[in-house]
């Protein structure tokens, strides 16, 4: 019983194994042709559509939604949208739950995950009409 504990309280204490960045090629076998939602902190933050030629539409589930492009750089997969300059770079992984997204790598900077279905479809809505 004794040993039992102590091989339970050793496996509980260990660090988790640090997950391997997907690649490039790793990451479009996943998403290409899906539609993901991401959590963050427990509630929906965003869903993402991927598109052939590694396109993308993002949208923070408002009906907003911006087109843009994804490439591999330095074990990140970062993107460039229409409605801004900078690249969003982020390492992904996947475990049996789906895909986790480090922000730049950095631990202390935002994690989201892939959301299970949360019976929603992307909604975008068209450009902005009227007076």
């Amino acid at each position: 019983m004794f040993r039992t504990a102590l091989i339970l309280l050793t496996l509980v204490t260990q660090p988790v194994a640090a997950q391997s960045p997907l690649s490039g090629a790793e990451f479009d076998a996943y998403t290409r042709g899906k539609t993901l939602f991401y959590g963050f902190d427990g509630r929906a933050y965003g869903v993402e559509r991927y598109l052939p030629n590694r396109r993308v539409i993002w949208s923070f589930l408002d009906g907003n939604c911006v087109e843009g492009v994804w490439y591999e750089q330095e074990n990140q997969i970062c993107f460039l949208y229409e409605d801004r300059l900078d690249p969003q770079c982020w390492v992904f992984s996947q475990s049996g739950g789906g895909l986790t997204a480090q922000f730049e790598g950095d631990p202390t900077a935002t994690e989201l995950y892939e959301a299970e279905d949360i019976g929603e479809e992307m909604l975008c809505y068209g450009p902005d009409v009227g007076v």
